[in-house]
């Protein structure tokens, strides 16, 4: 596991003249984060382990022949097991959260204390607001630069619109800085520009100028332990402890609440001044409680304008129509987003509670296998416990996804694994308490047995 997290990340680490150090940090803050997957794993593989080797040398039969019965033998570590579901919850609300915070920031600081680590020979980077790719690095610290690419970004439009080319660059920075100086020489400065009107848009204008020195200024400062961004908050939710999960969910849960009913009454509002009221009479209450017509008015308010004028005001009530219902569309997506963070909170938050019980199923469900199919070591155990891991982890993972759009709820389907197999190794143990057989087929083979010589006595008597 460890090994698959330092795969995934590597191309963040290789070549960039990192010291051992930094190796080591990241494999031991790795380590906690692969608890979820190993942990319940590992109980269920030793579990099966341990008592199919008992099984195999028959010191079962050695216990119970001194009236030791397997539950009984099963008493010690069942609450051994317990003790550790609970130090596993308390592992899972604070050293897993304070792992993935060290994480993240130590492939920050990465790029914060010697920024000519994050940039990659022959290939784009992305560096906060601009994706650089130069040719070659040289210099005593790498910090000098050849053919020097940057795509700059815009925040209030999609798509590379400035181009930056330079034949050569340098990059400047102080140790106490957050600010990252890329001084640029001999080069080149595209900007498309984006005009409002038709024709000028199929000109396909730009702007271009050139450059002998040319200086691009970034701060690094969300390059800090202490910052998370906003897609770094929803996508790393899982470097926090329950009481901020919970605090998180309950301010999220406001915010979408008020923006729903803001939304609401505006767009109430809004088509209040839109829908064309028909009326037939103007009806007043006189002194007395009377109802008295005061004067007739057409059944439409159509009806009181010529037909130019019922065209016009038709089209712009379809015109209005149809960018209220872009709204709501835009709005609906937005909504679901949101709502999609929320559930992704509180499936991170369940999910602390659901890895403690579960290690404590998978004990119970691992411990009667073992048991019954009286084998040890790691040849059938082992295929035994990837199966049966397989199945749990893989219900949870269809589970989560089903809940992160709201198809089921977060708390079902957190807890859909531990749920299935709670029966299970309910059954299992009875099964092994009794000395059954784990899947005992005979009856059902004696039934149909049964029905196959009722239908050949039948055809012999017909």
């Amino acid at each position: 596991m460890v090994l698959q997290t330092v795969w995934l990340y590597i191309a963040e680490f290789a070549g960039k003249d990192l010291e051992l150090a930094v190796f080591i940090k990241f494999i031991i803050y790795s380590i906690p984060i692969t608890v979820p997957l190993t942990f319940p794993l590992s109980i269920l593989l030793a579990s099966i382990m341990v008592f199919g080797d008992f099984s195999a040398h028959y010191e079962f039969a050695a216990m119970k022949s001194t009236g030791i019965s397997l539950s009984r033998a099963m008493r010690t570590l069942s609450v051994f097991i317990v003790t550790l579901g609970i130090a596993t919850f308390f592992f899972a609300d604070t050293v897993i959260p304070y792992s993935y915070r060290q994480f993240i920031n130590l492939r920050r600081s990465v790029v914060k204390q010697k920024p000519a680590r994050a940039i990659v020979e022959n290939q784009f980077n992305q560096l906060g607001d601009i994706s650089i790719k130069v040719a070659r690095k040289y210099g005593d610290n790498d910090e000098l630069l050849e053919n020097v690419i940057i795509h700059k970004e815009n925040p209030k439009k999609k798509g590379n619109f400035t181009v930056i080319k330079a034949e050569s660059g340098e990059l400047k920075s102080t140790i106490n800085s957050n600010i990252l100086t890329i001084a640029l020489y001999n080069g080149h400065y595209y900007n498309d520009v984006n005009p409002k009107k038709r024709k000028a848009k199929k000109k396909l204008p730009f702007v271009k100028s050139d450059f002998k020195e040319y200086e691009i200024n970034r701060d690094f400062t969300t390059f800090d332990d202490t910052e998370v961004n906003e897609n770094d908050y929803a996508k790393n939710r899982k470097m926090f402890g329950i009481e901020t999960l919970q605090k998180d969910i309950d301010t999220f849960s406001q915010e979408i609440n008020k923006e729903r009913n803001f939304f609401k009454n505006r767009m109430f509002s809004r088509a209040s001044g839109v829908i064309l009221k028909t009326t037939t009479k103007n009806k007043t209450i006189t002194d007395k409680g009377e109802v008295c017509v005061t004067k007739d008015y057409p059944e439409h308010i159509l009806d009181i304008v010529d037909m130019g004028q019922r065209v016009a005001i038709l089209n712009e009530a379809k015109r209005d129509i149809k960018s209220t219902i872009t709204r709501i569309d835009t709005q609906v997506k937005s909504f679901n987003h949101r709502i999609s963070t929320i559930n992704k909170f509180e499936i991170a938050l369940h999910e602390k509670f659901a890895l403690a019980f579960g290690c404590i199923v998978l004990f119970f469900i691992g411990a009667p296998i073992g048991a019954i199919i009286r084998k040890g070591g790691l040849g059938l155990p082992f295929l035994y416990a990837i199966g049966l891991f397989l199945v749990y982890y893989f219900v949870g993972i269809f589970a989560k996804n089903a809940a992160e759009d709201g198809s089921i709820s977060p708390f079902f389907a957190t807890w859909l694994s531990t749920l299935i197999f709670t029966p299970l190794g309910v059954l299992f143990t009875y099964q092994a308490t009794t000395d059954k057989k784990l899947i005992d087929l005979e009856p059902l083979f004696v039934w149909i047995f049964k029905i196959f010589r009722k239908k050949k006595a039948k055809e012999s008597v017909s």
